[in-house]
């Protein structure tokens, strides 16, 4: 269902001449690992069929095991991008002017193209004080990206890198944590919203969840998920770097996406109330004279 609302409001929206240059008819390299072509970019590991198939499989079971592998996760995202994911994604952004602005321009998303003092000292409410602040509060740091290596067509290389890269604007702009909860409900979103695979097969991680997030993922984040990712315009068409002055809300609304339930205060009650049980079950024995 996803797909088929994506591939239409993607039809709908190009040109007709657009659509029919963006097509993509592949004409795969048979080759074998003695054989092995050059790279078609730096860092680029071709592969054949069987490897990434073996890639695929090798990368999906070792990220379930462990969600936070996140070589394993960027492999298993560029092995089943391929053939017709990634480019889906790229021909979203040659629909949107600033899509191909960003396709012209390539700009990369790192501790060096983004300082963090500036960033820090933007208002509360802004873009890029969210993503700061995020950043800071998560622990976590705009460089721990991998870069693409196995997807063959530069250009979609550069899409799947940037897609990679602006991964922590989603958890600023929805305020989704990076526990393995948070992670979950934000990869519902990023599949509703980029059809990407891998994106959808991180949603079987919710198997290791304990039974009340579980509960709480099919009652309330994957509703949400699911309807403001398809609902929502392209996420990948965001000039993060132009938008870091501006008003996180407003982004949001342009965006089409409703902020969800905050899940660090949901968690943050819970213990709190599992806490003042365990106290009260204390004294009622104290009281009894069991202890």
């Amino acid at each position: 269902m996803a797909l088929l609302l994506r591939q239409s409001a993607l039809r709908s929206a190009l040109p007709r001449e657009l659509l029919a240059a963006c097509t993509i008819s592949l004409s795969f390299r048979n080759f074998s690992v003695l054989n092995r072509p050059p790279p078609n970019y730096e860092g680029h590991v071709p592969l054949t069929r069987l490897e990434k198939a073996g890639l695929a499989v090798g990368s999906a079971v070792g990220s379930l095991i462990n969600p936070y592998r996140g070589d394993l996760i960027a492999a298993l995202g560029e092995a089943t991008a391929t053939p017709y994911f990634i480019y889906r994604l790229r021909d979203a952004m040659l629909s949107s002017p600033t899509g191909r602005r960003i396709l012209r321009d390539r700009p990369r998303i790192s501790s060096k193209t983004l300082s963090m003092d500036y960033l820090r000292g933007l208002p509360l409410n802004t873009v890029g004080r969210a993503y700061a602040d995020w950043l800071d509060r998560e622990g976590v740091s705009p460089d721990t990206r991998d870069t693409v290596k196995y997807i063959d067509d530069e250009e979609c290389a550069y899409v799947m890198q940037r897609y990679r890269e602006c991964h922590d604007f989603y958890h600023a702009l929805t305020g989704l944590p990076i526990i393995r909860e948070g992670e979950i409900a934000l990869k519902a979103f990023e599949f509703s919203n980029t059809l990407l695979p891998m994106t959808g097969l991180s949603m079987f991680a919710v198997t290791t969840l304990k039974p009340v997030e579980r509960k709480r993922f099919f009652n309330t984040y994957l509703p949400w998920a699911l309807s403001n990712g398809l609902s929502a315009k392209e996420i990948i068409n965001v000039y993060w770097e132009e938008v870091l002055e501006t008003d996180v809300k407003t982004v949001r609304e342009e965006l089409g996406i409703e902020k969800p339930v905050d899940l660090r205060e949901i968690r943050k009650k819970e213990r709190a109330r599992r806490k003042a049980e365990r106290e009260a079950k204390q004294r009622s024995g104290d009281s009894l004279g069991i202890n």
